[in-house]
């Protein structure tokens, strides 16, 4: 068993497999998930566990090179917004539904239990050299 770091062997599996350019989506409890890329469901309950949790946690083992998330985020979530801007000086936003086509060609998506309207962030994977 590992010390630290991700201990969920799917998600720790799921991240060794992305290279350079993948997609991974980071979503709250109610977005749709796409038919196709690799699905990590952690969420246990409403809230648990949260988007910031999670996402706090990939950052740590991810290189992320672009982010885009949702343009409603600003007035529909200003926590999540605040969080994103914090993390992702040049986070691009697009809007909802075109997160969600957008979405469809993710390598990864992790869901979590967050229960606020869109906590999801499109993450594109670097390289650490």
């Amino acid at each position: 068993m590992r010390k630290g770091g991700i201990l969920n062997r799917h998600l720790a599996g799921a991240i060794a497999e992305l290279g350079h350019g993948h997609g991974v989506l980071v979503c709250d409890a109610g977005m749709p998930i796409p038919e196709g890329p690799r699905v990590v469901d952690l969420a246990f309950r409403a809230g648990v566990p949260s988007f910031a949790e999670i996402l706090e946690g990939l950052l740590a083992e991810l290189v992320v090179e672009g982010a885009t998330a949702a343009r409603e985020v600003r007035e529909a979530n200003p926590a999540a917004a605040g969080l994103l801007d914090g993390h992702f000086p040049g986070l691009a936003l697009v809007p909802h539904e075109e997160l969600k086509r957008l979405s469809a060609g993710a390598r990864l998506v992790v869901r979590t239990g967050e229960a606020r309207p869109y906590a999801n962030v499109l993450l594109r994977c670097g390289v650490f050299f």
